[in-house]
């Protein structure tokens, strides 16, 4: 069903239609509609989808890969090389292309099949009204004219006029860019839009439009286009066009030597387009592609959904993970343990106040209510519920009004600091006393010792209204009367300390960022064996500049009491710090940090706007998942980067062989065929990159990109491998005497054994090399490949490529300034890690 092609919205103006009117023009009730009604609707409609980066055809897919700058620069070339009259050459650049394209594609679709396999797994949904009854539905399947219940931490799911509300309070950031949420009243021209969020209170909504008509779907519409590069994004592409600029430079330096020194433009551009040929790193996307693909087919196999392939290398590049406390370093498992009076002692009053607010309470699903329903059963409907005052993330408390014996009765469940703000009375052993600051100091450390003692806890308090009216609102929870305090176990999860300890290994700092007060994630923390090295409330940070808050956060372990935006505004002053940011969180004030954050990390069953907010989901809550991303991650960067210091190197160093040889040559050094030839076997024999291993010393540490690592390995390594070219350019010519036939030949050899075997050296830090065994199908296409190479003179095709058979004293040579070559490389190497470090 394609969404362009449907209306998804009925054709009348609802502005300023009371309640009744727009049920009659939408054809429904209050009691929703009917499921034949509702499948007649998604026919004529269609999905309620936003736009999405367009999922085109197979084959166009296919074709748009060809236009990579590098691919396109050896189609170009292979266009060129046709037009002049080899179609030999032209052919062989033309399959490296195509090689590279076909071999990157089918990882990628691969990798894509999968992520989807896995995604319809955390698919988001609704609650809506259907044949009068409630029922939870994939948001793809609302329709216009359903009724939906909305709660804290859904969604909005498409355009819907606001009929019923209770404290509604909305985030509309995603389309207004306003950081404050927006009330939200049942009034004639109330409107909630797709992609907001519900903050706090409950309401009841009928659909208007969906999908592409909504909002949000038209600004999606704009942006589902835009990709946002990344840091990695940004390297490679850093890297191609440092690598292009540098081939123009001496393509056409070498094309201009060549055609003033020997006299034929002709042969002086074929050979100089296949020195750009031999300068290209051409598998380069094939290789990025197939290592990320790599990454996410083997993190789905540990149930992870990869949502975005470009987030693995953010992955492995994180240093610092910021996460909640409550589901992540905890078990989410919350029992109640303990319902006390002020000085905490037992009291069976408590704990009806608490049962009666969290059974009758609609606004947040909370877990703190299904512990204390959950804790023993108790009989409270013959109070009946008159009104409610639903939880919100600025108020922290939620009350429920009830008929109790005639009377009405506010009973309010909260922070409790926020319970003792609203508090001027206190109750103990059924004598109320006035609430003075003495007092207030006292209740203060009453409640803190349970929170030392890893308890959640939160106060309870009532007040007996002296008049009976018909609506409630949170301007009545004041002179309130302290009753006590209920307290909450959330114990670690098991796998937390392990988890953390694996982490600092692995260089990652952790940091807690949590709306939960400092006593209980102190208590927390230490028990999962976390270091605080500083602590910092919401309050604290409210008052610092940004500067501040930038200095601040190097030195702070602990963030508590933390408001949803300013966790984001912690990430972002990480951010400032240059530091790669992870975020782990499912809630709804975890949205905005995740979105912040270089790589959001969330689970299955977190909140909508988390989840569609995250980068990378789990489907399995088990923390250990995070050290496996990590690693996957480093892996994958560090394959990645093996291919391209390689490449930077080995085609720089030939060009640098290639230029001055063209200066005292009175011929071409090698045939632009076979230059050709030797980019395509150089190139056949890294395709095994993204199947070998990394040095466990590797992984330890988290790495970002760097172009100008890069550029010094380039001038470096590229000019050692000159030297040897040059060195076999003065045995041939001078020991054996060559002409251009043997020349090129002894030349083709010596560059494919060179830099065909020093990536050996390369892939690892290690010293001596040997310690780092290559994986077996890396070791298979050397030797594969350096065998070919050595065979090929002395076959029938040897002749095609003009290759002569060299003598055989020629390779008691080829073997010394080979084997002297990787010796040079590893001294080398040992230098240049001693002096830059191991990237």
């Amino acid at each position: 069903m394609n969404n362009k092609q449907k209306n998804q919205t009925l054709d009348f103006d609802y502005k300023g239609c009371a309640k009744e009117v727009l049920f009659e023009k939408l054809q429904t009730s209050a009691s929703g509609l009917s499921e034949a009604e509702a499948q007649k609707r998604l026919d004529e409609y269609g999905f309620n989808e936003s736009a999405k980066k367009q999922k085109r055809a197979i084959v166009f897919q296919f074709i748009l890969k060809f236009f990579h700058p590098l691919v396109l620069l050896l189609v170009v070339i292979a266009g060129v090389t046709f037009w002049t009259g080899d179609p030999v050459s032209g052919s062989i650049i033309g399959l490296m292309a195509i090689m590279s394209v076909v071999l990157g594609f089918f990882q990628e679709y691969r990798a894509d099949k999968e992520a989807e396999r896995l995604s319809e797994m955390v698919r988001a949904t609704a609650t809506v009204y259907r044949n009068g009854k409630s029922k939870e539905i994939p948001i793809r399947q609302i329709v216009p004219g359903d009724i939906v219940d909305l709660f804290a931490g859904d969604m909005i799911p498409a355009d819907l006029r606001i009929i019923q509300a209770k404290d509604l309070f909305v985030n509309q950031a995603a389309l207004t860019g306003e950081s404050m949420p927006v009330e939200k009243t049942a009034t004639v021209d109330c409107t909630a839009f797709m992609g907001s969020s519900v903050v706090s209170g409950t309401a009841l909504g009928v659909v208007l439009r969906t999908g592409l008509a909504t909002e949000f779907g038209a600004i999606s519409k704009r942006l589902a286009s835009i990709n946002q590069p990344t840091s990695f994004d940004r390297g490679i592409n850093q890297f191609v066009w440092l690598m292009i600029r540098a081939m123009v430079v001496l393509v056409v330096a070498i094309c201009s030597i060549n055609y003033f020194t020997k006299g034929n433009f002709m042969e002086a551009l074929l050979f100089s387009l296949a020195v750009a040929i031999g300068l290209t790193p051409e598998m380069l996307p094939m290789l990025v592609t197939i290592n990320l693909s790599k990454g996410a087919i083997a993190m789905s196999k540990k149930e992870v959904i990869v949502k975005r392939l470009n987030s693995i290398q953010n992955f492995g590049a994180m240093d610092v993970l910021c996460t909640d406390k409550t589901g992540t370093l905890t078990l989410d498992k919350i029992v109640l343990e303990r319902y006390c009076d002020i000085v905490r002692k037992e009291d069976e009053g408590v704990l009806k106040l608490a049962y009666i607010n969290s059974f009758y309470q609609t606004g947040l699903k909370n877990i703190l209510d299904k512990a204390v329903l959950k804790y023993e059963k108790l009989v409270v409907k013959q109070y009946k519920k008159i009104d409610e005052m639903p939880f919100d993330f600025s108020r922290r408390l939620m009350s429920v009004v009830v008929d109790m014996e005639g009377r009405h009765k506010i009973i309010s469940k909260g922070a409790p600091e926020e319970i003792l703000k609203r508090c001027t009375k206190y109750e103990l052993d059924g004598e109320i006393e006035e609430l003075d600051q003495i007092v207030l100091t006292d209740l203060k450390e009453e409640y803190d010792s349970l929170s030392a003692d890893g308890f959640r806890v939160l106060a309870i308090a009532y007040k007996d209204m002296g008049a009976n009216k018909d609506v409630y609102s949170k301007d009545d929870e004041q002179d309130l009367v302290l009753k006590g305090y209920i307290a909450f176990l959330d114990p670690p999860k098991p796998t937390a300390r392990k988890t953390i300890e694996v982490l600092r290994k692995l260089g990652i700092e952790l940091k807690v960022l949590t709306g939960d007060n400092d006593l209980v994630t102190k208590k927390i923390c230490s028990e999962v064996g976390l270091d605080i090295k500083g602590l910092l409330t919401g309050d604290q940070l409210e008052k610092m500049t940004d500067d501040q808050l930038k200095e601040s956060v190097k030195t702070t372990t602990v963030f508590a009491r933390l408001s949803p935006m300013q966790k984001e505004r912690v990430i972002r002053a990480l951010h400032r710090n240059n530091h790669t940011v992870g975020y782990l969180g499912d809630g709804i004030n975890d949205a905005p940090a995740l979105k912040a954050a270089d790589v959001g990390i969330s689970v299955n069953n977190a909140v909508d706007i988390a989840k569609e907010s995250a980068d990378i989901i789990l489907l399995q809550k088990n923390l250990m998942v995070l050290r496996d991303g990590v690693l996957e991650g480093r892996r994958v960067f560090g394959n990645i980067f093996k291919y391209i210091k390689m490449g930077a190197s080995s085609n720089f160093g030939n060009m640098f062989s290639m230029t001055g040889a063209s200066f005292f040559l009175p011929f071409l050094p090698m045939y632009p065929i076979q230059i050709i030839l030797n980019n395509f076997l150089y190139d056949a024999s890294q395709v095994a990159i993204p199947s070998d291993d990394v040095d466990e010393e590797y992984l330890l540490k988290s790495r970002s990109w760097n172009v100008n690592y890069i550029k010094r390995f380039m001038m470096y390594f590229g000019p050692l491998s000159s030297v040897f070219d040059y060195l076999t350019f003065g045995v041939l010519i001078f020991i054996f005497h060559a002409q251009q036939d043997l020349f090129a030949t002894g030349w083709f050899l010596e560059s494919m054994c060179t830099q065909t075997l020093v990536i050996h050296i390369i892939r690892t830090g290690k010293i001596p090399f040997i310690e780092s065994w290559p994986s077996p199908f890396l070791i298979f296409t050397s030797i594969y490949i350096v065998s070919i190479a050595l065979v090929l003179p002395y076959t029938p095709l040897g002749s095609y490529f003009k290759f002569i058979m060299p003598p055989a004293s020629f390779f008691l040579f080829l073997v010394l300034i080979v084997g002297v070559y990787l010796w040079s490389v590893q001294a080398m190497k040992a230098w240049f890690i001693k002096k830059y470090g191991y990237e």
